[in-house]
């Protein structure tokens, strides 16, 4: 079992809670915004192994405080980064913790030692032709403050899928999303904190993907959204040397999905990485 070292951050108006295992160099992990830090608890120790492992939770998420207005989630990150002393190092983020690194890769490029950037899209990243099955109807649910009800349809769209129905989907894997997402949804994360968040990247991402310099791996998961399997594409396509790789069979959190499968190709990128 790997000593974890656990903590809280004060930034003055609200608190981020991390985790730290492991020895060498500092990789961060960043969750997505439908999940908390618990997402990474099957790469957690086979990664601490080989690195000193970063994970926390967003404000408005896990056992962060809440959000009560706006906010930077890339000031948040520097400031963590900035408290555990950490000058450089590599940055994994799934979903919007994918968005939020890249945003920081091109911001402050010498932070940022890699990207592995797993079913993101880059901030500017205008998605087209039909959203997500069930999106308007969990959007309705959260401005009715059904919390049961925005859950379910958020795990739906993210986790299940759009290829898949509920029942297809492992039934623990699903019980501990639905649980980890009974924050956000409660607390109302998304609508006070990020439909406007505060000094968002500009230019955005999407139009600067040329000036990504570091070493970086883009993963998707077959079963996501057709527009998320686009961005990964126009990523892989633009960012210099980049390298792409899909998991099959894995929506849109192949890490929580098949652990073993992503510690290993993560392993495997960062082996390269000097």
């Amino acid at each position: 079992m790997t000593n974890t070292n656990r903590g809280y951050l004060d930034l003055g108006d609200g608190q981020i809670y991390y985790e730290i295992a492991g020895d060498g160099v500092p990789l961060i992990l960043s969750h997505a915004a439908f999940l908390d830090n618990r997402m990474f608890d099957a790469i957690w120790e086979p990664l601490a192994r080989r690195f000193r492992v970063i994970r926390y939770d967003m404000r408005g998420y896990g056992k962060s405080s809440p959000v009560h207005g706006p906010l930077s989630r890339r000031a948040d990150l520097e400031q963590l980064l900035k408290h555990l002393d950490i000058p450089r190092a590599h940055m994994v983020g799934c979903s919007y913790g994918g968005e939020l690194v890249l945003d920081l890769a091109l911001e402050h490029p010498g932070q940022v030692a890699s990207l592995t950037l797993v079913d993101g899209t880059p901030s500017g990243f205008e998605l087209k032709g039909e959203p997500p099955r069930y999106m308007p109807e969990m959007i309705d649910a959260m401005q009715r403050r059904d919390v049961d009800q925005a859950s379910e349809l958020q795990i739906r769209i993210w986790l299940d899928g759009e290829q898949r129905e509920p029942e297809q989907v492992d039934p623990e894997l699903r019980a501990k999303a639905l649980e980890m997402n009974r924050i956000p949804v409660t607390q109302g994360t998304f609508f006070l904190a990020d439909t406007h968040p505060l000094n968002p990247l500009d230019p955005p991402a999407v139009t600067r993907l040329e000036e990504v310099h570091c070493p970086t791996l883009i993963i998707a998961g077959s079963l996501d959204h057709p527009e998320v399997l686009r961005a990964a594409d126009e990523m892989a396509a633009r960012i210099p040397n980049a390298r792409k790789v899909v998991f099959e069979g894995s929506a849109h959190v192949p890490s929580y999905e098949q652990p073993e499968d992503f510690v290993r190709q993560l392993r495997e990128f960062l082996s390269t990485v000097s």
